[in-house]
Protein backbone atom coordinates (compact mmCIF):
# COMPACT_ATOMS: atom_id res chain seq x y z
CA UNK A 1 0.00 0.00 0.00
CA UNK A 2 3.17 2.17 -0.07
CA UNK A 3 2.46 5.48 -1.75
CA UNK A 4 -1.26 5.51 -1.35
CA UNK A 5 -3.62 8.28 1.02
CA UNK A 6 -4.80 6.66 4.22
CA UNK A 7 -8.49 7.34 2.48
CA UNK A 8 -7.39 4.76 -0.14
CA UNK A 9 -5.46 2.03 2.17
CA UNK A 10 -8.59 2.07 4.74
CA UNK A 11 -10.63 1.32 1.77
CA UNK A 12 -8.67 -1.54 0.19
CA UNK A 13 -7.94 -2.82 4.04
CA UNK A 14 -11.91 -2.83 4.49
CA UNK A 15 -12.70 -4.48 1.47
CA UNK A 16 -10.31 -7.22 2.35
CA UNK A 17 -11.97 -7.62 5.54
CA UNK A 18 -15.24 -7.55 4.57
CA UNK A 19 -14.73 -10.07 2.16
CA UNK A 20 -13.15 -12.70 4.79
CA UNK A 21 -15.19 -11.78 7.55
CA UNK A 22 -18.28 -9.86 6.28
CA UNK A 23 -19.26 -6.22 7.59
CA UNK A 24 -20.49 -7.41 11.27
CA UNK A 25 -17.23 -9.37 11.61
CA UNK A 26 -14.87 -5.99 11.09
CA UNK A 27 -14.91 -3.29 13.80
CA UNK A 28 -13.11 0.39 13.22
CA UNK A 29 -10.13 -1.15 15.83
CA UNK A 30 -9.38 -3.93 13.37
CA UNK A 31 -9.09 -1.75 10.63
CA UNK A 32 -6.68 0.97 11.37
CA UNK A 33 -4.63 -1.54 13.45
CA UNK A 34 -4.38 -3.51 10.08
CA UNK A 35 -3.04 -0.20 8.33
CA UNK A 36 -1.38 1.10 11.55
CA UNK A 37 -3.60 4.03 11.46
CA UNK A 38 -5.48 5.58 14.22
CA UNK A 39 -9.05 5.72 14.95
CA UNK A 40 -8.87 9.48 14.59
CA UNK A 41 -7.65 8.83 11.28
CA UNK A 42 -10.37 6.72 10.13
CA UNK A 43 -12.96 9.35 11.33
CA UNK A 44 -10.97 12.75 9.54
CA UNK A 45 -11.97 10.50 6.25
CA UNK A 46 -15.22 8.53 7.09
CA UNK A 47 -17.52 9.43 10.08
CA UNK A 48 -18.44 6.06 10.66
CA UNK A 49 -18.44 2.41 9.27
CA UNK A 50 -21.90 2.81 8.02
CA UNK A 51 -20.39 5.53 5.70
CA UNK A 52 -17.50 3.51 4.36
CA UNK A 53 -19.59 0.94 3.58
CA UNK A 54 -21.73 3.58 1.56
CA UNK A 55 -18.53 4.69 -0.15
CA UNK A 56 -17.65 1.16 -1.21
CA UNK A 57 -21.10 0.73 -3.25
CA UNK A 58 -20.97 4.49 -4.52
CA UNK A 59 -17.72 4.19 -5.96
CA UNK A 60 -18.62 1.92 -8.63
CA UNK A 61 -21.89 2.98 -8.84
CA UNK A 62 -20.78 6.43 -9.95
CA UNK A 63 -18.40 5.04 -12.13
CA UNK A 64 -21.32 3.41 -14.00
CA UNK A 65 -23.63 6.00 -14.25
CA UNK A 66 -21.57 8.70 -15.06
CA UNK A 67 -19.98 6.35 -17.79
CA UNK A 68 -23.19 5.75 -19.15
CA UNK A 69 -24.35 9.56 -19.21
CA UNK A 70 -20.88 10.63 -21.15
CA UNK A 71 -22.30 7.97 -23.61
CA UNK A 72 -24.74 9.03 -23.95
CA UNK A 73 -23.48 12.64 -24.90
CA UNK A 74 -20.47 11.38 -26.74
CA UNK A 75 -22.14 9.20 -29.60
CA UNK A 76 -25.21 9.79 -32.06
CA UNK A 77 -27.09 6.99 -32.74
CA UNK A 78 -28.74 4.64 -30.33
CA UNK A 79 -26.11 1.58 -31.24
CA UNK A 80 -23.18 3.41 -30.39
CA UNK A 81 -24.65 4.79 -27.30
CA UNK A 82 -25.38 0.76 -26.33
CA UNK A 83 -22.39 -0.18 -27.25
CA UNK A 84 -19.97 2.32 -25.24
CA UNK A 85 -22.51 2.29 -22.15
CA UNK A 86 -22.23 -1.70 -22.39
CA UNK A 87 -18.43 -1.50 -22.81
CA UNK A 88 -18.09 0.70 -19.64
CA UNK A 89 -20.73 -1.13 -17.72
CA UNK A 90 -18.53 -4.25 -18.26
CA UNK A 91 -15.37 -2.95 -17.44
CA UNK A 92 -16.50 -2.24 -14.04
CA UNK A 93 -16.25 -6.03 -13.07
CA UNK A 94 -12.76 -5.67 -13.79
CA UNK A 95 -11.89 -1.94 -11.97
CA UNK A 96 -13.95 -2.54 -9.15
CA UNK A 97 -14.42 -6.57 -8.61
CA UNK A 98 -13.90 -6.01 -4.63
CA UNK A 99 -16.03 -3.37 -4.19
CA UNK A 100 -18.67 -5.09 -6.09
CA UNK A 101 -18.23 -7.83 -4.16
CA UNK A 102 -18.47 -6.77 -0.72
CA UNK A 103 -21.76 -5.10 -2.59
CA UNK A 104 -23.26 -8.35 -2.82
CA UNK A 105 -22.26 -9.98 0.29
CA UNK A 106 -23.23 -6.60 2.51
CA UNK A 107 -25.62 -4.22 0.70
CA UNK A 108 -28.52 -5.60 2.95
CA UNK A 109 -26.59 -3.79 5.94
CA UNK A 110 -26.44 -0.40 4.19
CA UNK A 111 -28.54 2.06 6.51
CA UNK A 112 -31.65 3.35 4.55
CA UNK A 113 -30.69 7.08 3.60
CA UNK A 114 -27.32 5.22 2.14
CA UNK A 115 -29.42 2.87 0.41
CA UNK A 116 -32.02 5.16 -1.11
CA UNK A 117 -28.65 7.42 -2.92
CA UNK A 118 -27.50 3.95 -4.23
CA UNK A 119 -30.89 2.87 -5.64
CA UNK A 120 -31.17 6.52 -7.15
CA UNK A 121 -28.01 5.83 -8.72
CA UNK A 122 -29.07 2.18 -10.13
CA UNK A 123 -32.28 3.59 -11.04
CA UNK A 124 -30.31 6.48 -13.57
CA UNK A 125 -28.57 4.52 -15.05
CA UNK A 126 -31.38 1.85 -15.77
CA UNK A 127 -33.08 5.05 -17.14
CA UNK A 128 -30.37 5.72 -19.46
CA UNK A 129 -29.95 2.05 -20.95
CA UNK A 130 -34.11 2.39 -21.32
CA UNK A 131 -33.92 5.70 -23.09
CA UNK A 132 -31.80 4.18 -25.59
CA UNK A 133 -33.95 1.23 -26.36
CA UNK A 134 -36.75 3.30 -26.81
CA UNK A 135 -34.47 5.82 -28.87
CA UNK A 136 -33.09 2.64 -31.09
CA UNK A 137 -36.71 1.39 -31.71
CA UNK A 138 -38.07 4.79 -32.97
CA UNK A 139 -35.32 5.27 -34.99
CA UNK A 140 -35.63 1.88 -36.64
CA UNK A 141 -32.19 0.52 -35.14
CA UNK A 142 -33.93 -1.66 -32.74
CA UNK A 143 -36.57 -4.24 -33.32
CA UNK A 144 -40.01 -2.37 -33.02
CA UNK A 145 -41.67 -5.41 -31.24
CA UNK A 146 -39.41 -5.68 -28.39
CA UNK A 147 -40.07 -3.93 -24.95
CA UNK A 148 -38.07 -1.45 -23.63
CA UNK A 149 -38.14 -2.79 -19.98
CA UNK A 150 -37.78 -5.92 -20.63
CA UNK A 151 -34.90 -5.39 -22.93
CA UNK A 152 -33.32 -3.58 -20.55
CA UNK A 153 -33.58 -5.13 -17.33
CA UNK A 154 -32.13 -8.43 -19.43
CA UNK A 155 -28.80 -6.20 -20.30
CA UNK A 156 -28.35 -5.10 -17.20
CA UNK A 157 -29.25 -8.46 -15.34
CA UNK A 158 -27.03 -10.45 -17.68
CA UNK A 159 -24.17 -8.13 -17.61
CA UNK A 160 -24.01 -8.25 -13.42
CA UNK A 161 -23.85 -11.82 -13.49
CA UNK A 162 -20.24 -11.31 -14.50
CA UNK A 163 -19.42 -10.76 -11.15
CA UNK A 164 -20.12 -14.49 -10.51
CA UNK A 165 -17.76 -15.68 -13.15
CA UNK A 166 -14.91 -12.98 -13.92
CA UNK A 167 -11.36 -13.80 -13.30
CA UNK A 168 -8.96 -11.50 -14.23
CA UNK A 169 -6.11 -13.71 -14.72
CA UNK A 170 -8.74 -15.42 -17.09
CA UNK A 171 -7.68 -16.44 -20.60
CA UNK A 172 -9.56 -13.15 -22.27
CA UNK A 173 -9.32 -9.56 -21.27
CA UNK A 174 -12.20 -7.69 -19.74
CA UNK A 175 -12.37 -5.68 -23.31
CA UNK A 176 -12.45 -9.31 -24.90
CA UNK A 177 -15.23 -10.39 -22.87
CA UNK A 178 -17.11 -6.74 -24.11
CA UNK A 179 -16.96 -7.49 -26.92
CA UNK A 180 -18.71 -10.91 -26.66
CA UNK A 181 -21.47 -9.37 -24.64
CA UNK A 182 -22.20 -6.21 -27.62
CA UNK A 183 -22.08 -8.70 -30.45
CA UNK A 184 -24.58 -10.83 -28.38
CA UNK A 185 -26.84 -7.87 -27.50
CA UNK A 186 -26.90 -6.32 -30.74
CA UNK A 187 -27.76 -9.52 -32.33
CA UNK A 188 -30.68 -9.63 -30.30
CA UNK A 189 -32.11 -6.23 -30.74
CA UNK A 190 -31.10 -5.04 -34.19
CA UNK A 191 -33.00 -5.33 -37.02
CA UNK A 192 -31.89 -7.25 -39.77
CA UNK A 193 -31.21 -4.26 -42.22
CA UNK A 194 -29.57 -2.45 -39.04
CA UNK A 195 -26.86 -5.31 -38.56
CA UNK A 196 -25.83 -4.82 -42.19
CA UNK A 197 -25.24 -1.10 -42.18
CA UNK A 198 -21.00 -0.27 -42.01
CA UNK A 199 -21.61 1.57 -39.19
CA UNK A 200 -22.86 -1.07 -37.04
CA UNK A 201 -20.87 -4.03 -38.45
CA UNK A 202 -17.70 -3.34 -36.54
CA UNK A 203 -19.16 -4.32 -33.71
CA UNK A 204 -19.55 -8.03 -34.50
CA UNK A 205 -17.31 -10.49 -33.06
CA UNK A 206 -16.55 -12.32 -36.89
CA UNK A 207 -15.19 -8.59 -37.50
CA UNK A 208 -12.92 -8.06 -34.89
CA UNK A 209 -9.24 -10.36 -33.83
CA UNK A 210 -11.04 -11.41 -30.65
CA UNK A 211 -9.44 -15.00 -29.56
CA UNK A 212 -12.52 -17.33 -29.46
CA UNK A 213 -10.93 -19.48 -26.46
CA UNK A 214 -13.74 -20.62 -23.85
CA UNK A 215 -13.44 -20.01 -20.24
Amino acid sequence: MANKTLKERIIDTALHLFEQYGYHGVTVDRIVTEINASKGGFYHNFKSKDELLYHIHDVFITYVLNKAQAAYENYKTPTERLCAIIQSFVKVFHLYKPHITVFYQESTYLKPEYSQKINEKRDEFKQVIFRVIREGIAAGEFRPELSVEITGMTIIGMVNWTYKWYKPEGPMTIEQIADYFIDFILHAVLTEEAKQTSENIIYFIKNKQVSLQSF
